[in-house]
């Protein structure tokens, strides 16, 4: 029978808290980084053999995060305190992920916000690209997706395709864009009647159009900047 010592038996270079102080906390797996919470195992078993049966018993991180305190207190060892220290340190863990999720998120205000994120994309490519930008309440960007690629002169977008992915990722607004490759900005008639027919779409399904900017070789047009969007707003809408 293997016996199981408290990890203060261990040599100090094998102990998970002194390793984490001395290199680090990525050089820990999961269960070393789990016992330093822990800080004690149970009767017959060390913080890390505790650590690592909670991880095998609810299948990881996750499984632990989702796990009901009731339910964790089944597991030997297991009280209230430690059931707390888990459950705050994997909140802790959710909440830096979100608050490094919304850091990474670029916010829209205006076109030329589009435009310093847009224009990398599709300044120079030689075919007509077109992209959707999907925003959450805040006008953060939740993702972008190209919606198609097509012809030097068209690229074929359908509104139940937008209002999809817009419902895919649960935006609050979407920004269409797209890039002329002959380098002028000015909207077609297919692109004119492409914006009205989202802007009403938009009304009707509460995932509104904010803009829809064109991007050419040294200039942009934005139909929200010209008034555009607010003025297909305000048109009655088309019969079925």
């Amino acid at each position: 029978m293997t016996k199981h010592y408290a990890i203060r038996d261990w040599p100090e270079g094998e102990r998970p808290r002194e390793r984490l102080l001395q290199e680090g906390p990525r050089r820990l797996t999961p269960a070393e980084l789990l016992a330093i919470i822990l800080r004690t195992g149970a009767r017959g078993q060390s913080a890390v053999d505790l650590a690592r049966a909670l991880l095998r018993e609810w299948e990881g991180l996750a499984g632990l995060e989702a796990a009901e305190p009731q339910a964790l207190a089944e597991t030997k060892g297991m009280g209230p305190a430690k059931i707390a220290q888990v459950k705050a340190a994997l909140e802790l863990g959710r909440r830096l992920l979100a608050e490094v999720e919304r850091a990474a998120r670029p916010r829209i205000a205006s076109s030329k916000d589009v435009l310093e994120l847009m224009a990398p994309r599709l300044r120079g490519i030689q075919r007509e690209r077109c992209e959707v930008i999907l925003l959450n309440g805040g006008n953060e960007v939740v993702a972008l997706e190209t919606l198609s690629e097509g012809s030097l002169t068209e690229s074929p977008v359908y509104p139940r395709d937008i209002l999809q992915r817009a419902n895919r990722h649960h935006a609050a607004a979407v920004i269409l864009v797209h890039n002329h490759p002959s380098g002028h900005s000015q909207p077609s008639a297919g692109d004119r009647t492409l914006t009205e027919e989202l802007v009403l779409a938009g009304e009707l399904l509460r995932v509104p159009l904010l803009d829809h900017v064109i991007i050419g070789r040294r200039d942009h047009f934005s139909f929200a900047d010209r008034g555009l969007i607010e003025e297909y707003r305000r048109r009655p809408s088309r019969p079925a």
